[in-house]
């Protein structure tokens, strides 16, 4: 891209689909860049909208007539949509531009025990979210997805469905979307997307649920410029995400974030994945609830009894979350020794008592430092709607960009 001038724009990449940070980047002119001008523009229009084809040009530094023909397109695709036009006191009227409001996806979060299915808008607004108990046969559990699907569809009659984004418990190979880790699932040998697209007529987008988690907070602007950043969902298992240089980092054949699967203890209690003493063993909401009904005679069934166990005061329930904290923590040494985040993101379900126990988190994080200061760390929300709008914003993004709405063929060959 000869025509970048001594700056390149910072794009984040998802499999191929740029993240533009919009604090830093210097727009590019030649048709080869085309697809980093379209993605500055759609950025733009959705962090600032509504605004007009004037502004968009000095915000970005483009020239009027690459920034009408980039809106020309994407009002053309449905991405985006004019609304008020605005008479000034001097000079031309502006047409106001927006995402397009009728244009949305479905997104679906599979858990063991039941997948979440949502709708979802541009701007991540849920029009609707409900739960489907899963099956151990699995075309049973897609049938049933698919007829949930049709039934929104007409609900939402005026809207426009552009796919669906799907976040699992697992890793997906990034070229064919076919599951290859699901250790506490049973979706690793069933072609998941083909299944989806055959009852839905959608396309399908699928990756693991911490990456969706970190494409979250990508697409809707919440990581305020940091570029190296560790993102761990803690939910039946616990799985990484990873951004380097302000790059999605899926490793050779996705399977990169995996620290959930490393040995902690050779001593453990045996993983689903074979081995034994896995970081997961410990430190996920699994082990909290093993850890809590091994001592309480009063049994849970999910951690979000324990959670509430834990906020009336039963100290067996505070003393196994605070293991579960601690494991936790500890287990962090793992990804700040390779991969040295400034930033660690935590996901899940603890993060709903992390005043209580974030500080356990933090604390163990510091002692396990190999050297220097930690790397900042912060809860980033409700887990379920972490995933759902990730799945979302993963499909949303992998469709917009220049490539991908124009040269999909590429992409499913």
């Amino acid at each position: 891209m000869s025509s970048l001038k001594s700056k390149k724009p910072h794009a984040r990449q998802t499999h191929g689909v740029r993240q533009i940070d919009l604090a830093s980047f210097q727009p590019a002119s030649s048709e080869m860049a085309r697809d980093i001008n379209r993605d500055i523009i759609l950025e733009l229009i959705r962090f600032k909208q509504p605004l007009a084809r004037a502004d968009l040009s000095r915000f970005s530094g483009l020239r009027p007539s690459t920034v009408s023909a980039i809106v020309e397109q994407l009002i053309q695709e449905n991405w985006v949509q004019e609304g008020a036009v605005i008479k000034p006191a001097r000079g031309r009227p502006s047409t106001m531009l927006s995402v397009n409001g009728d244009k949305v996806t479905f997104a679906l979060d599979l858990r063991p025990d039941r997948v979440i299915l949502a709708v979802v808008d541009l701007s991540g607004r849920f029009l609707s979210r409900e739960t489907i108990p899963t099956s151990a046969d699995l075309r049973k559990t897609v049938t049933q997805i698919g007829k949930r699907m049709r039934s929104l569809r007409d609900e939402h009659s005026s809207k426009s469905f552009e796919g669906i984004g799907v976040s699992l418990q697992g890793r997906v190979q990034p070229a064919t979307q076919r599951v290859l880790l699901a250790p506490n699932m049973n979706w690793h040998e069933f072609d998941l997307r083909k299944a989806l697209e055959d009852v839905s007529g959608l396309q399908v987008e699928i990756d693991n649920d911490a990456n969706v988690c970190l494409i979250s907070e990508l697409w809707f602007g919440r990581l305020q410029g940091a570029k190296d950043v560790a993102l761990v969902a803690v939910a039946e298992g616990v799985g990484a995400a990873i951004l380097a240089g302000g790059h999605m980092h899926s490793g050779y054949n996705g399977m990169a974030g995996e620290f959930g699967h490393v040995s902690v203890d050779p001593n453990g209690p045996l993983c689903q994945c074979g081995q034994k003493g896995c970081w997961e063993m410990v430190a996920s909401s699994r082990a909290a609830i093993r850890a809590f009904n091994n001592v309480s005679r009063r049994k849970v069934k999910d951690i979000y009894e324990l959670l509430q166990l834990s906020e009336e005061g039963d100290e067996q329930a505070v003393q196994a979350l605070t293991e579960q904290a601690r494991a936790l923590g500890r287990g962090l040494r793992l990804i700040t020794a390779t991969v040295a985040p400034e930033l660690i993101l935590v996901v899940g379900d603890i993060t709903a008592s992390w005043d209580r126990f974030g500080p356990v988190v933090a604390q163990e994080l510091a002692a396990s430092m190999l050297a220097g200061p930690p790397p900042l760390l912060r809860a980033a929300g409700d887990a379920e709607l972490a995933r759902l709008s990730g799945s979302a914003a993963m499909l949303m993004q992998r469709h917009a960009s220049y490539h991908r709405s124009t040269h999909d063929s590429v992409r499913r060959d």
